[in-house]
């Protein structure tokens, strides 16, 4: 289907890595971390210890390999959804082909698309990222994060933090493209499934508030580590 395509200028940053961090540098040199590099940081002890049990479970060869395929899939996914909403007609590669079944459909209720994969830079909060695409899903314009798993989620709670990485999203686009008069207040998340209909995931406003209080104290925290790590 055709998309209203009303494109927000594109903010021009790049990625680097120093260590296990990410950061984003825009044209004027200024560094901030991405969003997954703070979330990361400071994620919980029970959420570490989540972690740690499956990978002593599986075994570190097969987590690492179950890790590494997760990425690849997910990067072609994004891929394709991205050539999608910008109205190319590209075939999926075959290994991906069951995620984009699923996903496809939710994609012909997206429109008016403002962003695609776009930089992201909350200057107050000193914060970066890619945000997948800001966009109207059934007429309500959403910050929206595109997914891939094995099987379904099932609850909010499965999600774990990818509700704290949209509402991350949610509060640079709206502080970056302020003077654009862009005020999106819903968060979209669809988890692609192979054989089965993607989960639609749709927060409500009140909800995104609640995430994002949370992850103000994230990067607070955050900040709060890299300055007691500061020899200055």
């Amino acid at each position: 289907m055709p998309f209203d395509i009303q494109l927000l200028p594109s903010l021009k940053a790049k990625s680097v890595r120093d260590n296990t961090s990410q950061y984003y540098v825009n044209d004027k040199g200024d560094r901030l971390p991405s969003v997954t590099t703070i979330l990361n940081a400071t994620k919980p002890q029970a959420e570490r210890d989540r972690l740690f049990n499956w990978r002593q479970r599986v075994g570190a060869d097969e987590a690492n390999k179950i890790s590494g395929t997760a990425s690849r899939r997910g990067t072609q996914i994004h891929k394709q959804i991205q050539r999608y909403l910008q109205g190319l007609d590209s075939p999926c590669p075959e290994n991906s082909r069951p995620y984009w079944e699923s996903i496809e459909p939710v994609l012909q209720d997206i429109d008016t698309v403002r962003l695609i994969e776009g930089s992201v830079f909350h200057y107050d909060m000193s914060y970066a990222g890619v945000v997948d695409c800001v966009a109207s899903y059934k007429g309500i314009p959403c910050v929206c994060e595109w997914k891939t798993a094995d099987k379904p989620k099932g609850s909010i709670e499965r999600l774990y933090e990818y509700p704290l990485q949209l509402t991350a999203y949610l509060g640079a686009v709206n502080q970056y493209y302020q003077d654009y008069g862009v005020k999106v207040d819903h968060g979209l998340l669809v988890v692609a499934i192979p054989d089965l209909p993607a989960e639609v995931f749709l927060f409500e406003p009140a909800a995104m508030q609640d995430y994002w209080q949370h992850w103000v104290g994230r990067v607070a925290e955050y900040w709060q580590r890299q300055k007691a790590r500061s020899p200055f």
